[in-house]
């Protein structure tokens, strides 16, 4: 079985920088968003791996491509397989739009998938694909554990039950008010500091995705409860919680924390993660040049009254939850 640790976390609460500095680790390998999506990643023929080479001629990604062959499967990334929502049947698919909803609706929502014979005949596939992905990163990395950063909680809902995985969970979270300010302007708060490097090495202003703060109070309050309905079904020692400001603020001991839950050596750190090549898919964040680890706090600056106003009403409590004042 290859060890997965895998990020879960509302987008932009830090997760690539977390990545970044798991990955520069001698024992651990990370390609990022493993789920790889061709829709997220828009244009193959433009994005960049975070070594800064287009993804096509990434020599990581080539040996990758080889090493999926050796184990009996056809990788492309345009059409990668290891997204379990990307299934054929339009039923299926809507049932995995929805977000982790807890034991009891999840039971209806495992019985309702259950009469996909799309779904059933896909997902051993998309199993197999998950599995042989992460011993190909494991392997062309010489490493002992496998990162994944996609975030996502239904993802993991299956990568849980993939027999051929041994997965244990870091969550992730920040301020939400942070987060807000991210999903209303993702280009200016939440990318590569370099315009041109934004949008996976593509660049432009991201406009199209730009939230309201009802709308992003809301989406950063939902992902922690999915969050929050997995990691109640866990085992105390298969996770473990790390904050973003923590990470920041401290990140030696956070970091030692979170390898010594990894059960890798937690004294063979790297001090400038950036030095140490990766090739990771994932935020904008894997295109900077600095290792300068800063907390970012500025939507203290950037929100208006009126929108921490929304935002409270909206997400305030689950904030306040968290230790967030």
């Amino acid at each position: 079985m290859t060890r997965l640790a895998y990020v879960l976390a509302a987008s932009h609460s830090g997760s690539t920088l977390l990545t970044m500095l798991l990955g520069s680790h001698p024992q651990i390998a990370t390609a990022g968003e493993m789920k790889l999506s061709s829709r997220a990643m828009g244009d193959l023929s433009r994005y960049r791996c975070s070594c800064g080479s287009l993804i096509g001629e990434c020599v990581f990604w080539r040996k990758v491509n080889e090493g999926m062959a050796r184990r009996g499967f056809s990788f492309d990334l345009a059409c990668a397989g290891t997204d379990y929502r990307t299934i054929e049947s339009r039923y299926a698919r809507r049932l995995l739009g929805i977000l982790h909803r807890g034991r009891l609706l999840e039971s209806l929502r495992d019985g309702a998938l259950g009469l996909s014979a799309t779904w059933r005949r896909q997902l051993p596939e998309i199993h197999r694909r998950n599995a042989a992905l992460a011993a190909t990163v494991a392997e062309v990395r010489k490493a002992e554990v496998v990162v994944d950063s996609s975030k996502i909680g239904l993802r993991l809902k299956y990568l849980l039950r993939n027999p051929e995985l041994e997965v244990t969970v870091i969550r992730l979270i920040r301020d939400g008010r942070a987060v807000a300010l991210t999903y209303m302007d993702p280009a200016q708060f939440a990318d590569a500091q370099n315009p041109s490097m934004r949008a996976g090495g593509m660049g432009g202003d991201r406009k199209g995705e730009c939230l309201s703060m009802g709308q992003a109070a809301e989406r950063w309050k939902r992902c922690n409860e999915e969050a929050e309905n997995i990691v109640a079904q866990l085992a105390s020692t298969q996770y473990i919680e790390v904050r973003y400001e923590q990470l920041c603020t401290n990140p030696a001991t956070t970091l030692r924390r979170v390898l010594s839950f990894l059960r890798v050596n937690p004294s063979l750190t790297v001090e400038n993660f950036r030095s140490v090549e990766q090739h990771i898919v994932g935020n904008g964040m894997r295109l900077d040049t600095s290792s300068e680890i800063r907390l970012d706090e500025r939507w203290r600056s950037a929100l208006s009254a009126e929108e921490l106003g929304v935002f409270e009403r909206v997400a305030g409590e689950m904030n306040l939850r968290y230790g967030y004042k």
